[in-house]
């Protein structure tokens, strides 16, 4: 999820989890050209940030929520419990009043 358009596209997957978005639909809502968006998910569906299924003659990328979840746990881990740099009841804030 290194780029800020990889992000961008997770964000909404996750505001249309669990059905997931077809790629025309992402790429009218995001304004990201089309061999670009199929670069983007390439890497998040290779990194099974992603998932996607054939549906007729579209595909459906819907985000891999426990993927996510296991990211989150990681960076939790690596962050909160073996270092100081960032405290847990920052984290928990966040969570609570997302930006």
């Amino acid at each position: 999820m290194g780029t800020e358009p990889r992000l961008r596209i997770m964000q909404l997957l996750l505001t249309s989890h669990p059905e997931g978005l077809v790629v025309g639909d992402i790429q009218a809502q995001l304004n990201i050209a089309p061999s670009t968006l199929s670069h983007h998910l390439e890497k998040l569906k290779h990194e099974d940030l992603v998932t996607v299924r054939r549906d007729k003659k579209f595909l459906w990328y819907t985000a891999n929520a426990g993927a996510l979840e296991e990211l989150l746990g990681f960076l939790f881990a690596e962050c909160c419990a073996r270092s100081d740099a960032v405290k847990p009841e920052t984290i928990i804030q966040l969570c609570r009043n997302p930006v």
